[in-house]
């Protein structure tokens, strides 16, 4: 009979059991190399509340806390909840991690001091401050 997957849909490889995670959508008992793994990194405080916070906190660049959880879904609710999707016979050839999405960094943050970025605004507490150029002083007249 012919396989779908080259690995069973699992990652076990050489281990004779694997525990059973809880799946985070239907509860189902799930291997948990076969499990579908996400880990979400989220903040504490929602965008507005981040904004006040930074705008009355009394430090400079505080960064909130965030929290850190590893989900695990089974294949069946992961594919209902769009978690992952059913791809092609030749789509599931393609072992190549999906390409990761940056978000650009927002310049609007506050300088802190002693950051040698060059930006503006920044300032570094090491180096002294350049003269400015003086403008040139007329002689004086003795009377």
């Amino acid at each position: 009979m012919t396989k779908k997957r080259r690995n069973n849909g699992r990652n076990k490889k050489g281990r004779g059991h694997v525990k059973r995670v809880f799946c985070q959508m239907s509860g189902k008992l799930v291997a948990k190399d076969k499990a579908v793994k996400r880990f979400i990194v989220r903040n504490i405080v929602e965008a507005s509340g981040q904004r006040d916070i930074r705008e009355n906190s009394f430090y400079d660049n505080y960064t909130l806390p965030k929290t850190y959880v590893k989900m695990y879904y089974s294949i069946e609710a992961a594919i209902h909840h769009r978690v992952v999707r059913g791809r092609s016979k030749e789509a599931r050839r393609n072992r190549d991690p999906p390409p990761r999405f940056n978000r650009p960094r927002s310049e609007d943050q506050k300088p802190t001091v002693g950051a040698t970025t060059g930006a503006p605004g920044a300032t570094d507490a090491a180096a002294p401050a350049a003269p400015a150029a003086a403008a040139p002083v007329p002689p004086a007249t003795t009377a």
